[in-house]
């Protein structure tokens, strides 16, 4: 059975010293946020027992971000990869403390749609949804803008070019803004 990682496997698996290791871990003195980051990433990647506290400690003093992601075809696999990548991008976004929500529409009839956006509203300060812009979409949002929600995105079901990498379809067609 193998022995959990240690700070000093850490240290070394971030490339740092252990007494960086310990400021990160313990909050004893500042240290750089490309270096607490890199502690963090690197406690990630190994298992780290701590590496719940280390990510408290390195993103204590950005603000939090609830994102609501709703998307189609729960069992597609595409979906499912976009679903990962938004989750990593959120959790990973150097700027925010970012937690993702994630749901799918099954069959994407209007009224499923109005029913998976009133609930993000609900739980979240911003919401992105793909499949088609339904008039009852409109009337949702126009609900939510008056109990003060104001951050909405569409992202139209558009014909990709399949197998190409995720980043390279965002960079060929930007539609949702970058986070920051």
């Amino acid at each position: 059975m193998a022995s959990r990682p240690t700070i000093s496997d850490l240290a070394k698996a971030a490339k740092v010293s252990v007494a960086t290791v310990d400021r990160v871990l313990n909050g004893r003195h500042k240290v750089r946020e490309d270096t607490a980051r890199r502690v963090y990433d690197a406690a990630n990647e190994i298992g780290f027992h701590a590496v719940g506290l280390l990510r408290q400690r390195v993103f204590e003093g950005l603000p939090h971000y609830r994102l609501g992601f709703v998307l189609q075809k729960p069992n597609h696999h595409f979906y499912q990869a976009v679903a990962r990548e938004l989750e990593h991008a959120v959790q990973n976004h150097p700027g925010i403390r970012g937690t993702a929500q994630i749901d799918f529409c099954t069959n994407q009839t209007p009224a499923e749609l109005a029913d998976k956006l009133r609930q993000m509203g609900g739980k979240n300060q911003a919401i992105a949804m793909t499949g088609p812009d339904y008039p009852a979409m409109s009337v949702v949002v126009e609900e939510l803008k008056t109990k003060g929600f104001r951050s909405f995105l569409f992202c139209p079901i558009l014909p990709l070019e399949y197998g190409k990498a995720m980043s390279d379809l965002i960079t060929e067609r930007p539609v949702v803004p970058r986070l920051g």
